[in-house]
């Protein structure tokens, strides 16, 4: 029975170098092709980034990944720079990968997410050119497997770096559990006591208004009220439900906020379009219920902020009937702010 591990590092600056023997171990990290998509619960290959991993140390793992020029969903801002939601999906697929290949959690367990988020203040190194950006995540853990094999508890962070250059960090934490506790914990799950059942029918906004290119791929649409949304579903959706779910993924509900993020900083939430160009910088989600699929999923801003710099801060919150599912924090710079932001210390715990 594998008892409480825990990977510590000590504060990273943004701008300090890595440690020789971090560069031998990147160095060693290849981009040739993708991990096994059965270790990051991927059904298509074609969306799995991670390629590599290496241990810097006993207590430290370097993992390789691999960021398209362009993706039909994840495609590259309008300022030239990667999708940032290209990092919370690594973030994810690191998460599985190290479960299972480090962690030795068994596969079909079902990792339950709490949270996650990112923060990148440097997305110059980001900026795609002609060739994938190769990408590594210096990543530590916090693990509990003392009540396995029934139960673990995940948590990672991880810096992001591009050819030696740090330029964020992110985290997530998850609890995992055999098939027959993550269906006790289905079975225990209220479902929301008021409201009506099934999709809403609205139209879809147009998909330049939430930063998307494909119709297909907006999952916005006009609420009962003015400050309203509704999360959109389509589960035949080849990225965004990649494989069957009986619930909404957590990044499902990250595309939802970081469209409806887009849309309320560049139309000043009042539908009226900012010429402000504005970078998604940092974002928080804390998953609170399970989602509900058959089960409308409203969407709204419940504070909105902004800083003498530009910078907007929003908390965009999705209930089902009347209870709150998941909440979000997004943190949005202009376009000359977010090329590079402050740069804050850096600690891996």
């Amino acid at each position: 029975m594998r008892q409480r591990t825990s990977a510590t590092a000590s504060p990273l600056t943004a701008t300090s170098a890595i440690s020789a023997g971090a560069v031998a171990s990147t160095q060693a990290l290849h981009y040739a092709q993708a991990i096994p998509r059965t270790l990051v619960h991927r059904a298509s290959v074609a969306e799995v980034f991670l390629t590599d991993a290496a241990a810097d140390g006993p207590d430290r793992l370097l993992v390789a990944a691999q960021w398209p020029r362009d993706h039909a969903l994840y495609h590259p801002d309008a300022d030239g720079t990667s999708d940032p939601l290209l990092f919370a999906e690594s973030i994810r697929q690191t998460l599985l990968y190290v479960g299972h290949g480090r962690l030795g959690i068994p596969l079909g367990h079902r990792f339950v997410g709490q949270n996650t988020g990112f923060e990148i203040w440097d997305r110059e190194p980001l900026r795609v050119k002609g060739a994938p950006v190769p990408v590594v995540l210096e990543t530590t853990w916090d693990y509990d497997g003392s009540r396995a094999p029934k139960r673990y508890d995940v948590r990672l962070e991880m810096a992001l770096s591009v050819d030696g250059v740090r330029c964020g960090r992110g985290h997530i934490e998850a609890c995992v559990v055999d098939e027959r506790r993550y269906r006790l914990l289905r079975r225990r799950a209220e479902r929301p006591a008021a409201g009506p059942s099934g999709q809403p029918e609205a139209a879809r906004l147009m998909p330049h208004r939430v930063g998307r290119l494909r119709a297909k791929d907006c999952v916005l649409a006009p609420g009962g009220g003015p400050d309203e949304w509704w999360l959109r579903l389509d589960l035949n959706h080849a990225i965004l439900f990649d494989h069957p779910t009986d619930h909404i993924p957590q990044a499902v509900m990250l595309e939802g906020f970081r469209q409806l993020g887009h849309l309320y900083v560049h139309e000043n939430g009042q539908g009226a379009p900012d010429a402000t160009l504005y970078g998604l910088v940092g974002a928080r989600v804390d998953c609170l219920a399970f989602g509900e699929l058959d089960m409308p999923t409203r969407l709204s801003v419940t504070r909105a902020e902004s800083a003498n710099d530009g910078t907007r801060e929003l908390v965009i919150s999705a209930v089902q009937g009347e209870r709150r599912i998941a909440e979000a924090v997004l943190n949005w710079a202009p376009a000359r702010v977010a090329a590079r932001a402050a740069e804050p210390v850096l600690q891996l715990v």
